[in-house]
């Protein structure tokens, strides 16, 4: 499993057996068999509609949050999901699958945080742009290069933001991409923010602010809207994540997520 804290179609064991159990118990017929298939799949996702949650057939953590009474009111759902699809005419299943594979696990981390990645070689970049020479800067590669990597990934994001926000604060928060769809912090000021800083706050708001952002996003380019619109990944990844989308294989897992949500069974919606 791509993470350990997700149960999905496929997997099995006490886990599984754990969360059909938890179904059960919520008026969900499924057997408690501790094999995760079509029928926990599609109890899985009756539950997520019937809760107000993103419906991707995945239990993640706030899936089994909720199973257990517990709620988180930041949470994005799937009727955002459906209004957004409706203001860019597209299917909501491609929508479901940019969530899927950018950030499958919520726009928020466990302490409430948002989501992020620092990218040092945006940070470089944005140096530049604000003047500094990043050649006179005294800074560990971990945050400053001009080549990609020095990632830790969840919380340990963070504290490379702060490093490189004491040489810069409104180029560090532009070098970050911020929750749950990755929008670069650079482009704040054309998705009508007064800069990244301003970004980031309006992202800690809640996931439904962050869908906002990437609707606009989306409609600021009209062949990424078209490319949505018309599930053409290779392109759609191309202008999404950069010209390197193919050597993270963003088009096959955009590709992959969308059939399985566009193809998913429809029970859940009774």
């Amino acid at each position: 499993m791509n993470n350990p804290n997700s149960l999905r179609a496929g997997d099995h064991g006490a886990d599984v057996t754990v969360l059909q159990t938890r179904l059960v118990r919520a008026g969900y017929r499924v057997s408690t068999d501790g094999w995760f298939g079509a029928a926990t799949e599609t109890a899985v996702r009756a539950f997520q509609r019937d809760h107000g949650q993103v419906v991707d057939g995945i239990a993640g953590l706030r899936t089994q949050a909720a199973l257990q009474g517990q709620t988180d009111p930041r949470a994005l759902n799937q009727r955002d999901i459906e209004q957004a699809a409706a203001t860019l005419d597209c299917d909501p299943a491609a929508i479901n699958a940019v969530i899927e594979v950018e950030s499958p696990r919520g726009g928020f981390l466990p302490d409430g945080r948002v989501v992020i990645l620092f990218e040092r070689h945006v940070f470089w970049k944005q140096l530049v742009a604000v003047g500094i020479d990043p050649n006179n800067v005294h800074a560990p590669a971990s945050i400053l290069s001009q080549q990609r990597g020095g990632y830790v990934g969840g919380v340990g994001e963070w504290p490379r933001l702060f490093q490189a926000r004491d040489i810069h604060t409104e180029a560090a928060y532009a070098s970050c991409s911020w929750g749950r769809f990755q929008i670069m912090g650079y482009h704040a000021a054309a998705l009508g923010y007064a800069d990244a800083i301003a970004l980031s706050d309006d992202f800690a708001r809640g996931e439904g602010y962050q869908l906002a952002a990437f609707v606009k996003f989306v409609q600021l380019d009209p062949d990424m809207l078209k490319a949505l619109r018309g599930r053409k990944w290779a392109a759609f990844a191309k202008i999404y994540n950069g010209p390197a989308y193919a050597d993270n294989l963003y088009d096959t897992k955009l590709a992959t997520a969308y059939k399985r949500h566009s193809t998913a069974p429809q029970a859940e919606a009774a």
